[in-house]
């Protein structure tokens, strides 16, 4: 039998979108949400994920684990190419610069353990299902 989950995050997703963000920022169990805006690398349409987040002082956190899946989300690509991009949360719009971290840089470690303990250590067990390092995305705010 397939999973319900991903019917559920696509529901959660259009519920936060259409509510003009009024609901949505904490309802899977709890855990803050935010809805990711990027522009599709092919295409140059716009697309929106909601994700999970952390905060890292002034910045914003996000897992690229997609599940433990081994590809990696397609919003990583398309913040790669362009990482300029926007992110709401409840109703408030920031514009931000997007910098994905692997292990490797000095603060990896530090941001992954963030993301891990905000999802009860979940991320941790979508390490543990691939082979593919997760990027830990930065989300700088920018004027």
């Amino acid at each position: 039998m397939p999973s319900v989950f991903p019917y559920v995050l696509k529901v959660h997703q259009w519920v936060y979108e259409h509510s003009g963000g009024l609901v949505g920022h904490r309802v899977l169990l709890g855990k803050p949400t935010l809805l990711l805006r990027t522009v599709g690398r092919k295409t140059g349409q716009q697309r929106t994920s909601a994700l999970t987040y952390g905060r890292d002082g002034k910045d914003y956190l996000i897992a690229a684990s997609n599940g433990g899946a081994p590809q990696p989300p397609g919003w990583l690509a398309n913040l790669k190419a362009q990482p300029q991009c926007e992110i709401q949360i409840v109703r408030q719009r920031v514009r931000v610069a997007a910098r994905p971290t692997y292990p490797g840089d000095p603060e990896y470690a530090r941001r992954f353990a963030i993301m891990d303990e905000v999802l009860d250590g979940q991320y941790s067990t979508y390490q543990k299902q691939t082979t593919r390092l997760f990027a830990v995305v930065v989300l700088t705010p920018v004027n």
